[in-house]
């Protein structure tokens, strides 16, 4: 799965939306399937969206709107989480149905070249979300 926002995707682990995906995946037997991920925290959309704020200078209006989109992703992504085992087939499919969709609304809101300069800066919005 490619990442969505490389620091954007901090914070869903299996969802490139929200974190960096890890080097490779884990492997999974029957005897030993891999446990579920924890839901990712609502507040992980706020706090990603305040740095994509002011690492890109959004707007107000333009941060209100990124800030549903990722709530929204963030809803989602726990949704599959639940709905489907860990590393399945099923989960993979809809985090990247539900990445793409997240992708795009982005694209939306902030314009082409706005959405450029903010997948240019990834590790800058990531560097924001560490700060404490």
């Amino acid at each position: 799965m490619r990442p969505l926002l490389a620091a954007v995707l901090l914070l869903a682990s299996s969802c490139s939306v929200f974190h960096k995906r890890a080097k490779g995946p884990a492997p999974v037997t029957e005897a030993a399937a891999a446990p579920a991920a924890a839901p990712t925290p609502v507040t992980a959309a706020r706090d990603l969206a305040d740095a994509m704020a002011t690492v890109l200078k959004l707007t107000p209006e333009q941060t209100g709107r990124i800030r549903t989109v990722l709530n929204g992703t963030v809803e989602q992504v726990n949704a599959a989480r639940a709905q489907h085992p860990a590393q399945s087939p099923e989960l993979a499919a809809a985090l990247k149905r539900i990445n793409v969709t997240s992708q795009t609304q982005l694209q939306q809101i902030m314009g082409p070249a706005k959405y450029r300069d903010f997948k240019a800066k990834q590790a800058q919005v990531q560097a924001e979300m560490a700060r404490p």
